[in-house]
């Protein structure tokens, strides 16, 4: 332990050092920008260490940071400047790379649809599909009802499928259904 660094400073470093990655790659498909995506992670993470000592289920620290990132998330898309700010870094060419694994494009495809989307869906989804999260868990990390979690998830399938079929994908969405 580091000179002066306390228990609860210890485990706090120690959370984060271990989850750090996981959250920004949320934080990813949420927002589809890799800087970006970087802020949501440490807006999440600074929520946390200010809350750090009223967590009393270290069990639950997972769904903390989740909801923390998904609310900001939304909050940020709300910002007037965030809307008009653009991103216009293109990722780079794997498709003719040689030795790019095959299912690169299809990924790439999938990610650009899911950006398309609007973003409580975006966040529905995300946290249904990516995260793994019940209906319950889902609602409580977006700070709705369970129902709007369900048109919302509902709608945002529809959209992507409607997205994929238009660009030929729609084989890659088999599995959500």
């Amino acid at each position: 332990m580091p000179s002066g660094e306390t228990e609860e400073q210890r485990q706090f470093r120690e959370y984060f050092t271990a989850r750090r990655d996981a959250v920004r790659r949320t934080a990813y498909l949420l927002c589809g920008d890799w800087h970006w995506a970087d802020d949501l992670a440490q807006t999440a993470f600074m929520r946390l260490a200010v809350s750090w000592r009223k967590v009393r289920d270290r069990e639950a620290l997972d769904g903390y940071v989740r909801t923390c990132l998904v609310r900001a998330y939304l909050a940020d898309v709300r910002r007037v400047w965030r809307r008009r700010e653009r991103s216009v870094a293109e990722p780079p060419d794997v498709f003719g790379h040689p030795g790019a694994s095959e299912g690169a494009p299809r990924r790439m495809a999938f990610a650009a649809a899911l950006r398309r989307l609007p973003p409580r869906q975006r966040a529905a989804l995300v946290c249904r599909y990516y995260q793994d999260l019940d209906v319950a868990a889902t609602a409580a990390a977006l700070g709705c009802s369970q129902g709007t979690v369900k048109s919302q998830t509902a709608r945002g399938l529809a959209k992507l499928r409607e997205l994929l079929e238009a660009d030929g994908e729609l084989t890659m969405m088999e599995g959500l259904r």
